[in-house]
């Protein structure tokens, strides 16, 4: 009977919103929905939104058609698994609500991910490059200058070479432009190979050659080591994820085991207090994957 009366309570205020927004209610919505995003403009980290910029220019994110995928996803996943652990129709309904609630920060996961990946790439192209370059006019800030105008770069990357190129004339020297580089991509193959320029421009080296072909096979060697090591990661989370799903289906096993005999221990506080917690532990678990698997990709 209280089963029937929610289902009677959620159909009607789906029938009310459905038709105060065909009517008089789609100006309140328009209302509502900007002043949303203008609020959301304001409050999210600064980096978040340049990240969702550059995703959307890379055509990288999501649909609208695939977000409602994924929320539908979640929200039946999350409904049938607890409903087989409790039996219990609202329960699922709550925990399909909080599997929703997941999906804005797995995309936010996923955002950083696909951002650090492209960062990495151009960080690579933008060192390769440069040593490339330096190898015709033998200077450094030439070399930049080449970079720059060749349009291989994309932004952040090419606005922040043009910092540098700004700063070093500036400044009459390129110190100050390199600690700006390294500081705002803290990679290896950055700092080594400016480590080298600053060598080669203070102690005025004739022939740097063999050095620059060095770096060269340095930073292809350890840009192989990364995209191996990207791929070997994709592999495992894959399979991680596999096995946490199948610990949440662990609890048929279970009820195989005990028959009806499960269904008098779900009366009982503490078994259901101890099905709740084997829930949690497990959705951290997963998520706590998910976050490691999309987190320092590229990082050396």
């Amino acid at each position: 009977m209280n089963i029937t009366l929610l289902f009677i309570f959620v159909a009607v205020i789906a029938i009310f919103l459905i038709i105060y927004r065909s009517s008089v209610g789609e100006q309140a919505y328009q209302f509502v929905s900007s002043q949303g995003r203008r609020l959301y403009s304001k409050v999210a980290p600064y980096t978040y939104r340049e990240i969702r910029k550059k995703i959307k220019e890379l055509k990288q994110d999501y649909s609208l058609q695939q977000y409602i995928g994924q929320v539908l996803l979640f929200a039946f996943g999350a409904g049938v698994v607890t409903y087989l652990y409790f039996y219990n129709l609202i329960v699922s309904i709550v925990y399909a609500a909080l599997a929703v609630c997941a999906v804005p920060y797995i995309n936010y996961l996923r955002c950083k991910r696909l951002y650090s990946e492209f960062i990495f790439e151009q960080v690579q192209v933008y060192t390769t490059n440069v040593i490339m370059e330096f190898a015709t006019t033998q200077s450094f800030v030439k070399s930049l200058e080449g970079v720059y105008s060749s349009g291989v770069l994309e932004d952040p990357v090419k606005a922040d070479v043009k910092t540098m190129i700004d700063m070093a004339y500036e400044n009459g020297t390129i110190n100050q432009s390199i600690q700006y580089m390294n500081e705002k991509y803290d990679f290896y193959m950055v700092k080594n190979m400016h480590q080298l320029f600053v060598q080669i421009t203070n102690e005025g080296s004739k022939d740097a050659s063999e050095s620059l072909e060095n770096m060269s096979l340095d930073i292809d060697i350890l840009v192989e080591g990364v995209y191996r090591d990207r791929l070997d990661r994709e592999a495992f989370y894959k399979k991680f994820l596999k096995f946490g799903l199948i610990l949440y289906l662990m609890i048929g096993l279970v009820q195989i085991m005990l028959g009806e005999t499960y269904q008098t221990m779900l009366d009982l506080w503490y078994v259901r207090v101890m099905l709740h917690v084997i829930v949690i532990i497990n959705t951290y678990f997963l998520l706590s994957g998910t976050k490691y698997y999309n987190e320092n990709v590229g990082a050396e």
